[in-house]
């Protein structure tokens, strides 16, 4: 509780509720949560519990598998505040540090430690070469299950439990639930309790808006879009590096504190930019996919997707990185003629339209047609006479 407190936690959110009873009672778990719901606690706290009640010894007893280095990085912090009360020893192991930084987590993880936060890559490694042993591991978190599904972990998830007791406790959080999931809780999970939180819906706390635009208007935009200044963090996605690169020299240029996170950077670097973006140094982030999910960063004011997502569920994580933890923010999306349809298929997850500005006339000759009105139709059951 002391660790509770000093992480300034004072009300429980919803999946917290729902899911801490049911991990300290043993059962395993299936969650579905948006991004920003608080998941990470939710499973944290009742395994830091038990871990704190079991006492020391040289074994692993709690894995926690995640899809990005990003992730592992901000749940490892996680683990340190919640658990700094506690005689509970931890270590992050994620690929992409120097051959000192390996040997440092292959001496950490043969002495032993009670919750190891990886990747699956960095796990595999350790694990073919007999640096750690799984045998009396008592629970395992699968966190981001669908995004670690669809970067192609599902063969290293399965290998990796093929080194775990089958006597364990298994909790599995998701944003979204797609068949394989489901198949994959089958294969590793015993009778879970389900918990269904806001089912891959951004919090109404975010005000969303798009905007018709040319191509060659996108830049402006997103210059026109930044220039207020009560706006003091602002986070734009796009769809490649390249991308980038070349929006965050373009922004440089005229003079905003602006950074850029794409896969060319050194994991190194990526963490520093991350740092001086949580700590105000950097007004404005631009960045690829690669942190839409797993950064804990507070009161981003907006988000601007410079390309529509290709896939609706990406919207949402996108969108998801403002207006976190109760707090409001703003999205914007700037859509292209042959955007339309990517953008009514996000219409049709979020189950509304989302309203369209007007692109200012400074801009010169107007973008393409707007969207007609009835952009998104609930379905109807057919009429009989």
């Amino acid at each position: 509780m002391d660790g509770v407190s000093a992480m300034g936690y004072a009300t429980p959110t919803p999946v917290q509720q729902a899911v801490i009873p049911e991990v300290l009672a043993g059962r395993d778990i299936i969650g579905c949560a948006q991004t920003g719901t608080g998941k990470t606690a939710a499973f944290l706290l009742p395994m830091l519990h038990k871990l704190a009640d079991q006492g020391d010894d040289t074994h692993i007893k709690a894995l926690v598998v995640v899809p990005t280095r990003e992730l592992a990085i901000q749940i490892a912090q996680q683990v340190d505040g919640f658990g700094y009360y506690t005689s509970v020893s931890s270590l992050a192991v994620y690929g992409g540090g120097s051959g000192a930084d390996y040997a440092q987590e292959m001496k950490a993880l043969r002495e032993g430690v009670d919750l190891v936060v990886c990747t699956p890559g960095r796990m595999l490694s350790h694990l073919n070469i007999g640096n750690l042993n799984l045998d009396k591991l008592n629970y395992l978190v699968i966190d981001e299950a669908d995004r670690m599904l669809d970067m192609g972990f599902y063969d290293d998830i399965m290998k990796i439990i093929s080194y775990l007791p089958e006597e364990r406790q298994t909790l599995m959080f998701s944003a979204t639930m797609p068949q394989r999931i489901r198949e994959l809780t089958r294969r590793v999970m015993h009778h879970p309790a389900e918990v269904n939180i806001a089912l891959a819906k951004p919090p109404e706390a975010i005000k969303q808006q798009a905007y018709m635009v040319r191509e060659e208007q996108k830049t402006a935009m997103i210059k026109w879009l930044t220039n207020d200044a009560s706006l003091s963090s602002i986070l734009v996605f796009c769809d490649t590096k390249n991308r980038v690169k070349l929006l965050a020299r373009e922004l440089a240029g005229k003079g905003q504190s602006v950074a850029e996170i794409h896969s060319d950077l050194e994991q190194v670097e990526r963490e520093a930019v991350m740092n001086r973006f949580k700590s105000r140094q950097i007004r404005l982030l631009v960045a690829t996919d690669i942190i839409s999910r797993g950064i804990d960063v507070e009161d981003i004011d907006m988000v601007v997707n410079y390309n529509v997502p290709h896939d609706a569920e990406d919207y949402v994580h996108r969108i998801g990185r403002t207006a976190r933890a109760q707090a409001v923010g703003t999205a914007v999306t700037l859509i292209t003629e042959k955007d339309k349809r990517s953008f009514a298929a996000i219409e049709r997850l979020l189950g509304k339209n989302v309203p369209t500005g007007v692109v200012p006339d400074i801009f010169g000759q107007e973008g393409p047609a707007n969207r007609k009105k009835k952009r998104f139709a609930p379905k109807r059951g057919k009429r009989r006479d």
